[in-house]
């Protein structure tokens, strides 16, 4: 698989991208990463599960993630975040005109791909979020939130541990000792992510019925990062253009746990589906 790698400049940051594509392209996947991590972590099975479906998939590393420049776990605001998810789809467009886009996000990404398909105008045929991040599944301590409230109108860059927990991403130990060994994963945020991020995800769930855009939902009901009911009352409030697929006792991370197999075909059967 020949990957084609590129770097932008999106609002004074150096963005990383790149996109592989099989010999005939049926449609194009924008893959947007999770918080703390990147882009390359999907080459082993998200990727070629859609270039082996013919699909064409762009990545890129978001603001202060991966191979791109920022602060690490810090952004400009919400609104860069979906004006780059934008970028994307445009640079998409160019390189692979007059095929079908598609939208694909885990968790945090999971949240933009959601709310970009409610808030932008676009050509997209559909969305797929795995673990999207629209309610956190634990709760912060009490103070930690009461200062990053207060931090966000005076020092919205200043970045502190996430709390996220590396064992909640796998029930599999060999995926979660390579998260951990990971140079590129990191365990900081800012106020500027957590806060909009949050406010998004309750936004997403309460607008929900105004996605007009054939959407996959998928979740695991073991989940003890992201809540898996915020993916429940989203798919309750707008059954008509979500598919909610559920894997039981599923870990965050669903293509790296014990039920990747199923997730990768589940995901392929949906889009074959919209084709």
């Amino acid at each position: 698989m020949e990957i084609h790698h590129f770097n932008t400049n999106s609002r004074g940051y150096t963005i990383y991208g790149g996109f592989v594509s099989p010999k005939q392209v049926k449609g194009v996947v924008v893959l947007v990463h999770g918080f703390g991590e990147h882009s390359g972590r999907y080459f082993r099975e998200v990727v070629p599960m859609f270039t082996d479906l013919g699909f064409a998939v762009l990545f890129y590393d978001n603001f202060g993630h991966g191979k791109s420049s920022g602060k690490r776990g810090h952004c400009p605001s919400y609104g860069a975040l979906l004006g780059l998810l934008e970028e994307m789809l445009q640079k998409a467009a160019d390189v692979f005109p007059k095929v079908p886009q598609f939208l694909y996000g885990h968790s945090m990404g999971g949240n933009l791909v959601l709310n970009f398909a409610m808030r932008k105008k676009s050509r997209l045929s559909g969305v797929m979020a795995s673990s999207p991040y629209l309610r956190l599944a634990f709760s912060p301590p009490k103070w930690k939130m009461v200062l990053g409230k207060a931090l966000l109108g005076i020092w919205p860059a200043l970045t502190m541990p996430s709390g996220l927990d590396p064992d909640g991403i796998s029930r599999m130990v060999e995926e979660v000792e390579a998260y951990k060994a990971d140079p590129l994963v990191h365990d900081k945020v800012s106020p500027m992510y957590t806060f909009p991020i949050m406010e998004a995800g309750e936004w997403a769930i309460k607008h929900a019925a105004d996605l007009r855009i054939p959407t996959l939902l998928i979740h695991g009901t073991g989940d003890p990062i992201i809540d898996v009911k915020g993916s429940e009352e989203f798919h309750g409030n707008n059954p008509q253009s979500t598919t909610l697929k559920l894997f039981e006792n599923g870990f965050h991370e669903l293509h790296h746990d014990l039920c990747r197999n199923e997730v990768l075909i589940s995901i392929q059967s949906w889009l074959r589906q919209q084709l």
